[in-house]
C-alpha cells in the first residue's frame, strides 16, 4: 500500500524517524560506553555488553494501544527496509538509517499449530515458530540482519573502510554470517571458524558457498570462540558471534513477531527456547520486556530454556534454588544431535542472569524456567514432529521434549498456549535422521532407534520380470506395460490395496 491510502491519523507514523541514542552498557562495571566504535567487552572490566536506548523514554510515552496501530499498519508497507525484523525499527536499531539496513527476507516466520494427536499427546495447544524459514535456514539470520546493518551505516558514514567479519559457529551462525557478508561485497569479507568435523555436512557447505574463507580447527565450539576472541581482541576484525550486541538486538524481533502473531494478547503463551550460546534466550527475554515496558503487551509470558544433558551449563547454574548461592561452572559437552546448542561455556551467560532476574521481577513471579532432556527424547520427538506435519530440526525436537518436560513439572498448565522455536530447517540436520534410521549412532550419543519410527525407502523390482527400464534404456511398449502392471500389483500388495470393484 502506499502511504496515501492509509489512515490519516497514522500515516506520521508509518515511516520511522533516525533518532534515539544508543549506547553500550556493560553488566559488570555498569559503564556506559559510545557505539561509534565496535565493542564486544568492556574496555574497563572485560565483562560482556547490552545495547540500551538512553532515550528509550519517548518509546514509553507513546501508548501501547498505538503502537499495535503502526506495527499492523506497517506490515503493508512495500519498502524494504521495513519488511524484515525493522518493522520494529524504533525498538531494534533506532540510530540506524533505513538506506542502511540490510533485509534478505529475513523475519516473520510462520507459526504453524501443532495436528490435533500431537497436541493431543501433550495434552496442551501448542505451535512451531518454524525460524528454519530465514533466508539462510536459521534464526541467525534476525541478528546477523542488526549487526551488518549497523556496519553497514558506520562503512556509509565513513566510519569503517573495509571490514573482516570473523565468527566461530557450529553451523548456523557462520552461514548467516557469510550470507549477510556476501551481499555487501567488496566492503566486507568473511572469515568463520568450524570445530573439525562437528557441523552437518550442509552447514559446512553454506559460507563455501557464500565464499567465505573457512577455517576448521581442533576441539568444539567453545574452543573456536577462544580463538575468535583472540582475533577481536589483538587484530582490527568485526566480531560476528552473539558476544556482538548488535546481534541480540535483532534477535529480539522473535518476541516483537509472536506478540503481533497473537494479536498482543502473550499472557497464556509459554515460550520454549533452545540454549546453546544463549543469546537467543536473552534476545526473547529482552524483546517481550521492551514491548511489556512500553506498553504493547499486557504481561510477560513464560520462557522455558531447554538444553540436552550433553551441553547444559545454563540448566547447572539454575538447578541452586537460592540465587546468592549460584555460581556458573562451563561443562565438558559431549556429542550431541542438538548440534548447534552443543557449547558448554556460553558467552551470553552474564546476559541470562541479569535478563532472567529482570523478567521474573517485573512479572511478579517466577516466569522463567530451564530444563535438560535427553538424546532420545530430542530425536525422538523430531521425529514425532515431522511425522506430523512439521519441518522440525533437532533444537525443534529438543523444544518439544523440553514442553514434554515442562508439562510434567507443571510449568505450563493445559490452559496454556505454547511456542515453540525451530531454530533451523530439518534439511540441515537431516543426517542424524538417517543415523536413527540405520541405527549407526555411535555409543556417546545415547540413542536407541525405535524400530516404529525407523522409516526406509522399499526397493521394489519384481522377480518375474526379465527386464527393466534403465536410463538410456527404455524398453518396448509390450514389455513396459507389463513393468508397470506389476510393479504397481507388488506396491499394492505392500500397501494392502484391493482392486476396485
Amino acid at each position: 500500500m502506499k502511504i496515501d491510502e492509509f489512515p490519516e491519523d497514522i500515516r506520521p507514523h508509518l515511516i520511522p524517524s533516525h533518532e534515539g541514542r544508543m549506547v553500550y552498557r556493560c553488566l559488570g562495571c555498569g559503564g556506559r560506553f559510545d557505539i561509534e566504535r565496535l565493542l564486544y567487552v568492556c574496555p574497563e572490566c572485560r565483562q560482556v555488553l547490552l545495547l540500551e536506548d538512553a532515550e528509550f523514554e519517548r518509546l514509553t510515552a507513546v501508548p501501547g494501544a498505538l503502537w499495535r496501530r503502526i506495527f499492523d499498519y506497517r506490515k503493508m508497507l512495500t519498502l524494504p527496509a521495513l519488511k524484515g525484523i525493522y518493522r520494529y525499527h524504533e525498538f531494534i536499531g533506532p540510530v540506524i538509517p533505513l538506506d542502511a539496513v540490510l533485509y534478505l527476507g529475513e523475519g516473520h516466520t510462520p507459526v504453524v499449530r501443532a495436528n490435533a494427536p500431537l497436541r493431543d499427546k501433550l495434552r496442551v495447544d501448542f505451535y512451531f515458530k518454524n525460524d528454519g524459514q530465514n533466508p539462510s535456514a536459521s534464526f541467525k539470520d534476525r541478528g546477523m540482519a542488526s549487526a551488518l546493518s549497523y556496519i553497514h551505516s558506520l562503512i556509509r558514514r565513513g566510519v569503517l573502510s573495509e571490514v573482516l567479519a570473523v565468527c566461530a559457529s557450529t553451523g548456523d551462525t557462520s552461514a548467516a554470517a557469510a550470507l549477510y557478508g556476501a551481499y555487501l561485497k567488496p566492503r566486507i569479507q568473511s572469515a568463520v571458524l568450524l570445530p573439525h568435523r562437528k557441523v552437518t555436512p550442509q552447514q559446512l557447505s553454506q559460507p563455501l558457498g557464500s565464499g567465505a574463507t573457512v577455517f576448521e580447527i581442533p576441539g568444539v565450539f567453545d574452543d573456536c570462540m577462544k580463538v575468535v576472541e583472540a582475533l577481536s581482541d589483538d587484530y582490527p576484525v568485526a566480531l560476528l558471534n552473539s558476544k556482538n550486541a548488535w546481534r541480540i538486538l535483532g534477535q529480539e524481533s522473535y518476541s516483537y513477531e509472536i506478540a503481533q502473531d497473537f494479536e498482543y494478547d502473550v499472557a497464556p503463551l509459554a515460550v520454549v527456547v533452545p540454549i546453546g550460546n544463549a543469546g537467543n534466550i536473552t534476545a526473547v527475554m529482552s524483546g517481550f520486556l521492551k514491548f511489556f515496558e512500553a506498553g504493547l503487551i499486557r504481561a510477560l509470558p513464560k520462557i522455558v530454556g531447554v538444553q540436552s544433558e550433553h551441553a547444559d551449563p545454563v540448566y547447572r547454574y539454575y538447578l541452586e534454588p537460592q540465587a546468592d548461592r549460584r555460581r556458573f561452572v562451563p561443562v565438558t559437552v559431549r556429542p550431541s544431535v542438538a548440534q548447534a546448542a552443543m557449547i558448554g561455556n556460553p558467552v551470553s551467560m552474564p546476559r541470562v542472569i541479569h535478563m532472567v532476574e529482570r523478567y521474573n521481577q517485573s512479572a511478579g513471579r517466577q516466569r522463567v524456567f530451564f530444563a535438560a532432556v535427553t538424546e532420545q527424547a530430542i530425536m525422538d520427538w523430531q521425529l514425532a514432529a515431522n511425522r506430523n506435519g512439521h519441518i522440525a530440526c533437532t533444537h525443534g525436537g529438543e523444544t518439544l521434549a523440553g514442553l514434554q518436560t515442562a508439562r510434567e513439572r507443571g510449568w505450563v498448565q493445559p490452559e496454556d498456549i505454547a511456542v515453540l522455536d525451530s531454530t533451523a530447517h530439518a534439511l540441515k540436520f537431516s543426517g542424524f535422521q538417517d543415523m536413527y534410521f540405520e541405527n549407526r549412532f555411535p555409543a556417546e550419543f545415547g540413542i536407541q532407534p525405535d524400530p516404529s519410527r525407523i522409516n526406509r525407502p522399499v526397493y521394489i523390482r519384481p522377480k518375474d520380470l526379465s527386464q527393466v527400464p534403465a536410463p538410456g534404456r527404455p524398453l518396448p511398449e509390450e514389455e513396459f506395460t507389463r513393468f508397470v502392471r506389476r510393479t504397481a500389483e507388488e506396491i499394492a500388495d505392500r500397501l494392502h490395496l484391493r482392486k476396485k470393484t
